[in-house]
Parts: structure tokens; C-alpha cells; sequence
């Protein structure tokens, strides 16, 4: 695929632009993430979220659940069957923004799709 980096699981979490890449050791296809880091922390009112560039986002195309510290990781993974109007694809990405947000600051998540968030252990 011309254009197209094929990155490890560690060297995608290290990379700033969108890219496709293979999960290290499983061969499996990882989906695209949009997100980076910011530097806004802790509580976010109406205005600081204004201004957060769409790649601070889970679902950046419709500015939903802001991933900008530990703390809204966790709270984008426990609201996220909530979101609504969004697709199976912006999903699909939003989880891959999730997932390396989270091993930005972080955070363990063990799930491997966002099929199986919000699902019981029993």
C-alpha cells in the first residue's frame, strides 16, 4: 500500500499521525487512530473543550469524550456504549483512540474491541 506504514503495536503507540498498523505478535490488524495527546488536565469546561482539537477526542469527528487525562480514559471507556449517532466505523476508531490514550497515561484495558466494553464478567 503506497503511502501506508506498517508499525508494531509499540512503535504505533509512539507515533504522532494517523497510521495503520499490526498488533506485535498477532498478526491481527489494528484500525486507524487520530488521536494525540494534549495539554489540558482534569476538569474541562464548555470553553477548554471548544478549544481541544479534534484528535483529542475518542470519536474526534463528532467531538465526543475528550481523552485528555487518565481520568476521562476511564470515563470514555464506561460511557462509551452511551454515545449515540456515531457509526460502527467511528466506533471502531474511537476505541483504537481509547486504547492508545490509555497507554499514554496509563490505563489498563483489557478489552480487545469495544464489542466486548460494558459486557459482565459472570
Amino acid at each position: 500500500m503506497m503511502g501506508t506504514r506498517i508499525l508494531s503495536g509499540a512503535e504505533a503507540s509512539a507515533e504522532s499521525s494517523m497510521c495503520l498498523f499490526i498488533a506485535a505478535g498477532t498478526g491481527n490488524i489494528g484500525h486507524m487512530t487520530t488521536w494525540k495527546p494534549v495539554d489540558e488536565h482534569g476538569e474541562l469546561d464548555a470553553a477548554t473543550k471548544n478549544e481541544l482539537p479534534d484528535s483529542a477526542y475518542a470519536f474526534a469527528e463528532a467531538r465526543k469524550e475528550p481523552l485528555t487525562d487518565a481520568k476521562h480514559v476511564r470515563n470514555a471507556i464506561a460511557r462509551f456504549d452511551q454515545v449515540q449517532d456515531v457509526t460502527d466505523a467511528e466506533r471502531d476508531e474511537a476505541f483504537a483512540n481509547i486504547r492508545a490514550a490509555a497507554r499514554h497515561y496509563g490505563v489498563d484495558v483489557t478489552e480487545k474491541s469495544w464489542h466486548e466494553l460494558g459486557k459482565s464478567s459472570r
